[in-house]
């Protein structure tokens, strides 16, 4: 295997901010893949694998007549997905992101789109406390960590769920998870085979890394959540998705 990603890729797709999704949805020369952050390489062809494992987390989906809420869901074919289940279920579908993204995405009439940052919607939390019985959002967490409040984050998202309802924070990049990767057998000789060379990776622990997440901050979400009245478990991903072995999922259940 040889890197498929360039360095000037990395950057490009790195401290992304609400305003540049924006700007991105808008741009007719970036993919869907492209427009949510990602190179082609790490979501083409794969998104089937990413939504059957969330499926698989939140099995309310699978029921009938429920409420779900997706925030930042995107233009890509995971929220096209997302939209077919929701059809076939008689689900309702609330969609929060930028009108630019929202606009990439189909209307129909069992979705609600809702454009603002999230949880800072007006109205939302007021029509809907309580009411929601499946909030799903994914590869979103680590641009809140640095552009918002991700507890702010997560206690309103806590305040919408209704009585058996479930959260998936879904794809947090845990640096913390990426070190010990990156430190054992398996992550050097995945490392070295991606990038074509005998280079080390550096893992360097006890450090702090700014505007990334880290076993601190997803430990603290658990902790919170629990606090809060809430049952909540730390995921691993299946292993044939495409960041498996450098992030990780948050559950969260209201008793």
């Amino acid at each position: 295997m040889k890197r498929s990603v360039s360095r000037e890729q990395y950057k490009r797709f790195a401290n992304l901010s609400f305003e540049d999704f924006k700007r991105m949805a808008q741009d007719d020369s970036l993919s869907g893949y492209e427009k949510i952050g990602f190179p082609d390489s790490y979501r083409k062809g794969k998104e089937k694998f990413i939504f059957r494992d969330i499926v698989g987390k939140l099995p309310s989906l699978l029921g009938k007549k429920k409420v779900v809420l997706d925030i930042g869901p995107g233009c890509s074919e995971l929220p096209t997905m997302l939209i077919d289940l929701c059809r076939r279920n008689h689900h309702t579908l609330i969609l929060v992101d930028s009108e630019e993204m929202l606009s990439r995405l189909p209307g129909e009439r069992f979705v609600r789109k809702v454009a603002g940052f999230y949880p800072y919607c007006e109205g939302l939390l007021k029509r809907y406390r309580r009411k929601i019985d499946v909030i799903l959002t994914y590869s979103v967490a680590h641009y809140v960590f640095v552009e918002s409040n991700l507890w702010d984050f997560l206690d309103t998202s806590l305040e919408l769920l209704s009585d058996r309802g479930q959260m998936l924070i879904g794809d947090i990049p845990n640096v913390s998870k990426r070190k010990r990767f990156f430190s054992s057998a398996a992550g050097i000789r995945f490392h070295q085979e991606f990038t074509g060379t005998k280079e080390i990776p550096e893992a360097k622990f006890n450090t702090v890394e700014r505007h990334h997440i880290d076993d601190a901050v997803v430990l603290a979400l658990l902790a919170r959540a629990r606090n809060a009245g809430f049952d909540a478990y730390v995921l691993p991903q299946k292993e044939d998705l495409p960041m498996a072995n450098r992030r990780e999922d948050l559950l969260i259940r209201k008793p």
